[in-house]
């Protein structure tokens, strides 16, 4: 039986400020000496018993999303929000994007409907942080560290992100680009997967989920997972199905997928693990909304998806250094009806693409001192992206009057290299130093250096001041280097300073914690589509605060709360002037609620400014320690408003399911 508490969210109060540029003046070979060093003293470093590591167990709250190693969030300059399996779970989702835009201030994510996020235009699946969108490739989504994005377009799918397999999600907010490269201008979301807990004398350990639920519009969602673990193998296999009608004309969603990895421990120091998903989606358009904001309905807009990846990573962990070896490969493969207008003739051919992206990575942390740590790694990414005009009768490559140019509806190769190294110094137990370099090579783009540095002053135990700075850049997608007639393969890397100060609290034994952020963006060399061409000409300034609050007042209640301004001289569609959040979650017995109301103020939706304020509530109920009924409402308010110009979002709707643990 789950009894006593679980949590409440009311998060709540970050700032962070960010601005512009300075110039870096340091050479590749350095970067690749820190390397060599690194790699010379794993062995040394792995080996010396004199200089004591400082005890773990004095660790607050740990991520990897930052530093590539388990680090108290402490120590980091950065901003990383965690939102733990219990908070995910809370609200009975699928995805768990929903609760990165609750339980995160200064995101937002764009959807389309009930469910399904789409890759086409009205569709995109968007996480904006902070002003800059995933839509165009400058927020990157991990898995267990991997980058999740395509290797045509530039973004991931929303869709694919399901809870069944999160243990947890990290969530950096700001650049992110010195260890995850160029698609993490923005910050990154990492997804942390489960992994089942051995037992004693390496017996069988495993646990299975169920859960089935349906609700408004048609929509049924289905899902399972089963976790294992016996002697040194270790398993989590899960499956997917959903489906909706959802709550327009024309705009049905079908999804199913699945997830697997396996890990082998090798030896006391070394791990193996493979990891693979897919995921299909079908999903229709119902409308179509020109330059000019004119929404038409559109007939036969229809797209069938497939998303996957596989990675293969060996880990290695010591007393003072840990490191891992990955190879990965996301695959995408699309199949688009662009459809058609009243009074305008049908589509005779689809638009096809095949994408790819295939990568290396290589890195190693180690503990120079009981002060001193470094991160060195190199990168390696093989981009492939194949686009045509497929025609609907004989299935044959459309040759004449073709819309794109895919390279004469070829394929487009691009390779990316980079290698980077990050210090971070204890100065003293109140002050830790951080400051990083990054070389990115890109065979279209060509280079860029990535510096990055971090201050973190604790003046109280419980309590730190952050202050940071760091860059962040995308290299252009094969789309806007080759894909129709307004590509240019003459763009450059697009490029943004970030400046950044922020404090963090804990108080009542770590039961009350908040944190305020003040942040400056100054961007540069966007690209953008002038007089039917990408060019590189784009600036901006992004400005704003954000903050949160958690407090867990007793063994049954927790409230949270965040906030977040944002200022843009050039404001994009998806970001709202202001974003806030309460929430509060009870766990009694065997009686769960949770309910947290939304507020988006001035959000930009490419022609209009809309307001919203959303109310959504989940109550459960546990038969037996195996068996859970849940009931969810969304939008109780009946709230009228759109986040994508030209799809309203569906006014109140409701779920309800079971969920079984055995």
């Amino acid at each position: 039986m789950q009894q006593g508490f679980h949590f409440i969210s009311v998060r709540s109060m970050i700032l962070a400020l960010k601005t512009n540029q300075t110039d870096c003046v340091m050479q590749f070979r350095t970067i690749l000496s820190l390397l060599a060093i690194g790699v010379a003293t794993i062995t040394t470093l792995a080996n010396d018993k004199d200089d004591v590591l400082r005890d773990t167990t004095q660790l607050g709250e740990v991520v990897v999303t930052g530093s590539r190693s388990a680090t108290d969030v402490r120590h980091l300059p950065m901003t990383v929000s965690t939102i733990d399996r219990e908070r995910l779970l809370m609200n009975e989702r699928t995805s768990v994007l929903p609760a990165v835009m609750e339980e995160v201030p200064g995101v937002v994510v764009t959807s389309r409907g009930v469910m399904g996020y789409g890759v086409s235009t009205g569709g995109t699946g968007s996480i904006n942080v902070r002003g800059l969108s995933s839509s165009s490739g400058r927020m990157l989504v991990l898995i267990d560290g991997h980058p999740q994005y395509q290797g045509v377009f530039g973004h991931g799918i929303g869709d694919s992100y399901q809870t069944m397999i999160a243990d947890r999600v990290e969530v950096l907010r700001g650049p992110a680009s010195l260890l995850y490269g160029s698609n993490a201008m923005g910050g990154v979301v990492n997804i942390v997967t489960r992994k089942q807990e051995p037992v004693a004398d390496g017996k069988l350990s495993q646990h299975t989920t169920l859960n089935a639920g349906a609700g408004s519009y048609g929509t049924v969602q289905v899902e399972g997972s089963n976790r294992l673990r016996v002697g040194r193998f270790s398993s989590n296999v899960a499956a997917q199905y959903q489906r909706s009608d959802n709550h327009r004309p024309n705009m049905g969603f079908e999804q199913y997928g699945g997830f697997v990895s396996l890990g082998y421990r090798l030896s006391d120091h070394w791990n193996a693990s493979a990891m693979a998903d897919i995921t299909r989606f079908n999903a229709s358009n119902p409308v179509k909304v020109s330059d000019n904001g004119l929404v038409e309905p559109i007939f036969d807009n229809d797209q069938g998806i497939v998303r996957g990846s596989a990675n293969l990573v060996f880990e290695n962990r010591y007393e003072r250094t840990s490191g891992a070896l990955s190879v990965y490969n996301n695959y995408g493969n699309h199949r688009i009806d662009d459809g058609y207008v009243a009074g305008k003739a049908a589509q005779t051919d689809f638009f096809r693409s095949r994408d790819a992206v295939a990568g290396v990575s290589l890195y190693q942390n180690f503990q120079a001192s009981s002060t001193t740590s470094i991160t060195a790694g190199i990168d390696y990414q093989h981009i492939y992206g194949r686009a045509w005009y497929e025609d609907k009768a004989t299935g044959a490559m459309v040759t004449s009057g073709q819309r794109i140019t895919m390279r004469q509806s070829g394929h487009a190769h691009e390779n990316e290299v980079a290698a980077y190294a990050d210090v971070r110094q204890e100065v003293t137990k109140y002050v830790t130093l951080s400051a990083g370099l990054r070389y990115d090579h890109h065979s279209a783009a060509g280079g860029e250096w990535i510096p990055q540095a971090g201050l973190v002053v604790r003046p109280i135990g419980t309590g730190e001041f952050k202050f940071m700075f760091s860059k962040g850049f995308r290299n252009p997608t094969n789309m806007e280097l080759y894909l129709y007639p307004k590509a240019n393969e003459e763009l450059r890397a697009e490029r943004m300073l970030n400046y950044e100060i922020g404090w963090r609290q804990r108080l009542t034994d770590g039961r009350l914690t908040y944190g305020v952020n003040l942040f400056l963006i100054d961007g540069d060399n966007m690209i953008m589509t002038v007089n039917r061409r990408n060019i590189n000409t784009g600036e901006f300034r992004n400005m704003g605060v954000e903050a949160e609050a958690a407090w867990k007042v007793n063994c049954h209640w927790r409230l949270s709360t965040n906030h977040s301004y944002l200022h843009m001289d050039k404001p994009i569609a998806g970001a709202p002037d202001y974003k806030g959040y309460v929430g509060a979650d009870c766990v009694y017995g065997r009686f769960t609620a949770t309910a947290g109301l939304q507020q988006l103020v001035g959000l930009h939706t490419r022609f209009d400014k809309e307001n919203a304020t959303l109310l959504h509530m989940t109550l459960a109920y546990r038969l037996c320690p195996q068996v859970k009924i849940w009931a969810r409402g969304e939008n109780l308010l009946a709230e009228q408003y759109e986040i994508e110009y030209g799809y309203p979002m569906p006014k109140a709707t409701f779920m309800g399911g079971v969920s079984l643990d055995f």
